[in-house]
């Protein structure tokens, strides 16, 4: 499981934690009413837990979860009806359906969650023609039914319109990504170029270093094809974040970008290796949009900070981007812009450092202050 995942995984655990205690007081306490007026209370206990359980476990498949509790839902209704039982659904089994209904129509296709929808409107419906008493729950059943297809109708448009901005920040992320293909790409053929022209003058004057020149040349061509499939695979379908980037990305380039942001930010130190030269142009694009989006976040969410950091260093490995600030806890605002869910420049910053093999992590530091740290390795040379 990647980082960006978790907090995920850790929302719906919580969410299901929350949903399971609100059944099991709602099936103690129907349980406690039936049995202090003396009616037969150990049957709606039985419908709904079995609906309720199925509610807990929609994750796994909520088309067929969807389709089990409004079987489990009517087969109990109309057990209920022979046996001159209390109506079904009960209040715990209608709750369940309620969060069943909700996620059907939130997440599946639209002729299976309009499929669903009719199909529990219709349970409703037959249940109030045909109960003895048909005011009791089938009422509340249809009402309740109602409310989960207006949420879940609700968040499936709120799924949407978050789907058309990413797609929309996409879209001008891959324009910037197709340019600096083009970039990466001169950079590369220019060097074959220059060392095919130097070859030609060697095999004239000697020979016997003709090999090593040609052996440069496949190099050159191995690094530029391995270079192309980098880039490429940036611009496949994924969730990337609007932007630019310099053509040409060195020291100058980082420097003019903190002078920019102290003009109206706080002041920051800037710590660079001392040999920029051979680095990949794919490489330090990414380090100059790491370094541009979490400046961008900084002076967007934590305007109280006094002061920020940038260290790019180098090793044997590779490269290692930290972007800290000292913004007071109480005052710090990344959270709703540069967290785990929020922020589709993170998105993006995070598609481009996995894309080219690194890692990137984001979050509060030990006091205060925020920090965006990112790792990119070195790509190993690539031969044909």
């Amino acid at each position: 499981m990647n980082t960006a995942e978790r907090p995920v995984r850790a929302t719906r655990i919580a969410v299901n934690g929350a949903l399971g205690v609100l059944f099991a007081v709602v099936l103690v306490l129907m349980a406690v009413q039936y049995a202090h007026q003396g009616r037969p209370w150990a049957f709606d206990s039985a419908v709904g837990a079995g609906v309720c359980v199925i509610a807990l476990l929609r994750e796994r498949n909520r088309r067929w979860a969807a389709v089990a509790g409004l079987a489990v839902a009517g087969a109990a209704g109309l057990v209920a009806g022979l046996a001159r039982l209390p109506g079904e659904p009960g209040a715990a089994a209608v709750l369940a359906l309620l969060v069943l209904g909700g996620s059907a129509i939130r997440t599946l296709p639209a002729r299976e969650a309009g499929a669903v929808a009719a199909a529990g409107a219709a349970l409703m419906v037959v249940g109030l023609l045909t109960a003895a008493a048909p005011g009791t729950p089938f009422r509340v059943g249809i009402q309740v039914w109602a409310l989960a297809l207006g949420i879940g109708l609700w968040l499936r448009f709120l799924d949407y319109r978050r789907r058309a901005a990413a797609e929309a920040v996409r879209q001008d992320e891959r324009l910037a990504l197709a340019r600096e293909l083009h970039d990466v790409v001169a950079h590369h053929i220019t060097g074959i170029v220059l060392q095919a022209q130097a070859a030609r003058i060697v095999g004239r004057r000697r020979p016997e270093r003709l090999d090593d020149t040609l052996a440069d040349i496949e190099t050159a061509g191995s690094e530029a094809l391995a270079a192309m499939r980098r880039v490429v695979g940036l611009l496949r379908d994924r969730q990337d974040a609007a932007g630019t980037a310099p053509t040409t990305v060195g020291a100058e380039q980082l420097a003019e970008l903190v002078r920019q942001f102290e003009e109206r930010g706080p002041d920051v130190r800037l710590r660079l290796p001392a040999d920029q030269a051979d680095w990949p142009p794919e490489l330090t694009t990414t380090v100059y949009r790491i370094v541009q989006e979490s400046l961008t976040n900084i002076s967007r969410h934590a305007v109280h900070a006094r002061s920020a950091g940038v260290d790019v260093a180098r090793d044997g490995h590779g490269i290692t981007i930290a972007v800290t600030d000292d913004a007071a806890p109480a005052r710090h605002l990344h959270q709703g812009g540069f967290g785990q869910h929020g922020g589709f420049g993170l998105i993006g910053m995070r598609e481009r450092v996995e894309a080219l093999g690194g890692t990137l992590a984001a979050g509060p530091r030990p006091g205060s202050g925020w920090s965006v740290h990112a790792s990119l390795p070195f790509p190993a040379e690539e031969r044909r």
